[in-house]
């Protein structure tokens, strides 16, 4: 990567089902703050785009609305999000954020790959955040569909890839339900940040320009995760989505580490929604290492701040997705550990 990543412009991804507040949403960040520039790249479900004037409404000028018309840009055509990201890279510095607004049916996967892979995007884009408008009302009866055999619930899937969800229209539930209602959340994507809105109004400072969707991230998450996950509580649920935490001492034998990699992104990437990792590597000194990853496509490398002296060794993992076996990911990665007798 040739810029820094504090040189790159952040990119805000917001998905959620149509009808979850998603253009409330934007207009409430476009009206209500006033010192950051942000472009708003919207993409509503369509051949012709019904939100057009809601929006344009809330921007100085008709020409800073960005919008492609042509139906879902991380779903079927790729080229679209590239052209209009390539067009306005000139122009990024003079905005502090990208809002990319995503059709309610969309898998966000393709848009991070595209950044991440492609160099026109990475020189000039990160990802921030991946948010999650939910329905506070409705999300249940959009968890519970039941869909065609092989197919992937959309609702779980958002839930899943989410690094924050804005739990939207509090007020039109009771608080059993609400409390309900994120407990299932939690068991699907224990990692996310789970903000309670009314009419989409969220702390600008919780979904703009946040870092949560970096590597780094791991490292400041709540230790009760892994903790609750350890306690192996005997909960029956019927949610084919799950968050699974792992964490256990020791350092790791990199070729081994590897190996287990490539094997479970060869037969599991399609089902593996979000994966992030801290770890010890034997022979690599105090260097921490992090990564994280959207299906197959894993980033990696060492952490800012190595490991201090005296500093617990702890391996962590994070694995959201479908079908996750957290006694078999667990047993696969402690056989991983580098033992002193084995000098292989």
């Amino acid at each position: 990567m040739s810029a820094s990543d504090s040189d790159l412009t952040p990119i805000t991804v917001v998905t959620g089902f149509l009808g979850a507040g998603k253009t409330t949403l934007v207009n409430y960040i476009l009206k209500e703050q006033n010192e950051w520039k942000i472009a708003v790249l919207e993409n509503e479900f369509g051949e012709v785009s019904i939100d057009d004037g809601l929006v344009a409404e809330s921007l100085d000028a008709p020409e800073d609305l960005i919008t492609m018309d042509n139906g879902c840009v991380c779903c079927s055509v790729r080229g679209d999000l590239i052209r209009t990201l390539g067009q306005l890279a000139k122009r990024r510095k003079e905005f502090d954020a990208i809002l990319l607004e995503t059709t309610g049916l969309a898998d966000p996967a393709p848009i991070v790959y595209t950044v991440q892979t492609n160099p026109k995007m990475s020189d000039n884009y990160r990802i921030d955040s991946i948010v999650c408008l939910a329905d506070c009302k409705h999300l249940n009866q959009h968890l519970d569909e039941v869909k065609p055999e092989g197919a992937v619930n959309e609702a779980q899937q958002q839930v899943a890839f989410a690094d924050k969800i804005l739990l939207n229209k509090v007020d039109l539930v009771t608080e059993d339900e609400k409390k309900a209602l994120k407990a299932r959340l939690a068991n699907l994507n224990k990692f996310a940040t789970v903000i309670e809105t009314e009419r989409s109004r969220a702390p600008l400072d919780a979904i703009l320009k946040s870092d949560s969707f970096n590597m780094e991230s791991i490292l400041t998450h709540a230790p009760d995760f892994f903790e609750d996950q350890e306690e192996e509580k005997k909960e029956h649920n019927l949610d084919l989505v799950q968050s699974v935490g792992i964490q256990f001492k020791g350092s790791l034998h990199a070729q081994w580490f590897n190996m287990f990699m490539m094997d479970l992104l060869k037969d599991r990437a399609a089902d593996l929604y979000r994966t992030k990792g801290l770890l010890s590597f034997h022979g690599q000194g105090d260097t921490k290492f992090v990564f994280q990853g959207v299906h197959e496509q894993i980033n990696f490398g060492p952490a800012k701040n190595p490991w201090a002296e005296g500093e617990e060794r702890i391996n962590k993992f994070v694995f959201i997705g479908k079908n996750l076996d957290r006694k078999e990911l667990t047993k696969s990665l402690m056989e991983c550990i580098y033992k002193e007798d084995e000098k292989k």
